[in-house]
C-alpha cells in the first residue's frame, strides 16, 4: 500500500518539537552554523535545492533558523534544472509545495553538454553546476549559495583524496568564490550525519529525487544488485567496514582534518606554494 505524505504540520513539528530530531538534525545544523561562522547580519543566502534529500532538508532547516536566529538575514530558494526529465522536475515542484518551499527555478543545460564526455562526466558538471548557481545567485543580490554537503560527505572526501588522489584534503565549511568577487559558498549541513537525514524522510514518509543526470540513467557500470559504481560508494562501504572493529572510525577521520601536526608532515601547500619540513630542519 502506497504511503500517505505527511502533512506540513506533522514535519514543522518533527523538526521542532521531536527531540531526538532536533538533537541530530536542527541543533548540529544552527552549531556548524555558529561554529564555522557562516552567517551574518544582512547575509543574503542562495539555498542550493537540488531535488535530494539533503537539501530540500537543508532549505527547511534554514527556514527554521531565520524565524528562531539571533539576526535577520534574507533566503532564496534556489533550484536549477539542468535538463531533468519531466517526471524529475515534477517531483521536485511536488515536494518544494510539500514543505512550503518558495523556490525559484532557472534553466541550464548541462546535461547536453557533458554528455559527449566519453568518462565519467561528474567532475565538469559540477563545476558547470556551480558557475551557474553563483551567477543566478549574483544576480538576485545574494552574497552566499550554500550547498547541502553533511558531515558523510565529509569525511568520505578526507578517505577519498588518499586513497584515490594521493593527496590530504576535504570540503570545508566555506569558501569565497575565486571567481565570482564577494561572493562565498557555506555547507551548513557539515555535521548533520546521513543516516539521521534518511531516518528523518522515512518517518515523514518523503520521496526525494536522487541522482538524475543523463549518465547515471544509461551507466554500465553497476554492481551486481543493480546499484551505479562510484568511487563515493566505495569509500562509503570502506568506511561501513572499518566501523565494524572500530566504531569511532568515523569521529577520527573527521577530526584528523582538525589535528594536523604540521611538523609530522613530509611537505605541504599554502596559496599554492610548495614547502618542506626541510625549510626549518636545516635552520
Amino acid at each position: 500500500m502506497k504511503q500517505q505524505f505527511t502533512g506540513i504540520d506533522e514535519i514543522e513539528r518533527s523538526l521542532q518539537k521531536d527531540r531526538r530530531f532536533h538533537e541530530k538534525l536542527v541543533s548540529p545544523f544552527t552549531r556548524a552554523v555558529s561554529r564555522y561562522e557562516l552567517l551574518c547580519p544582512g547575509d543574503q543566502v542562495a539555498v542550493c535545492i537540488s531535488g535530494g534529500k539533503d537539501s530540500m532538508l537543508m532549505a527547511k532547516l534554514f527556514q527554521i533558523l531565520m524565524r528562531h536566529g539571533k539576526f535577520r538575514f534574507g533566503l532564496e530558494f534556489v533550484v536549477m534544472d539542468p535538463g531533468y526529465a519531466p517526471e524529475n522536475r515534477a517531483l521536485i515542484e511536488e515536494n518544494a509545495k510539500k514543505l512550503l518551499l518558495p523556490i525559484r527555478i532557472f534553466e541550464s543545460r548541462i546535461f547536453d553538454a557533458v554528455d559527449h564526455i566519453p568518462k565519467n562526466p561528474c567532475y565538469l558538471c559540477a563545476r558547470m553546476r556551480r558557475g551557474y548557481l553563483y551567477r543566478y545567485a549574483k544576480d538576485l543580490g545574494c552574497n552566499k549559495i550554500a550547498l547541502g554537503h553533511h558531515y558523510d560527505d565529509v569525511i568520505e572526501t578526507i578517505l577519498m583524496s588518499m586513497l584515490w588522489a594521493g593527496q590530504y584534503q576535504t570540503m570545508m565549511p566555506k569558501l569565497h568564490s575565486t571567481n565570482f568577487e564577494g561572493m562565498e559558498l557555506i555547507r551548513p549541513m557539515y555535521l548533520i550525519r546521513e543516516e539521521d537525514i534518511i531516518d528523518w524522510t522515512k518517518k515523514m514518509n518523503l520521496t526525494f529525487l536522487r541522482c538524475a543526470c543523463h549518465f547515471t540513467e544509461n551507466c554500465s557500470s553497476v554492481s551486481e544488485d543493480g546499484t551505479s559504481v562510484s568511487k563515493r560508494a566505495e569509500t562509503k562501504q570502506l568506511i561501513r567496514i572499518l566501523r565494524k572493529t572500530n566504531p569511532y572510525v568515523e569521529a577520527n577521520l573527521f577530526k584528523s582534518a582538525e589535528n594536523v601536526n604540521l611538523d609530522r608532515v613530509i611537505a605541504w601547500k599554502k596559496d599554492l606554494a610548495a614547502h618542506s619540513f626541510l625549510e626549518e630542519y636545516r635552520d
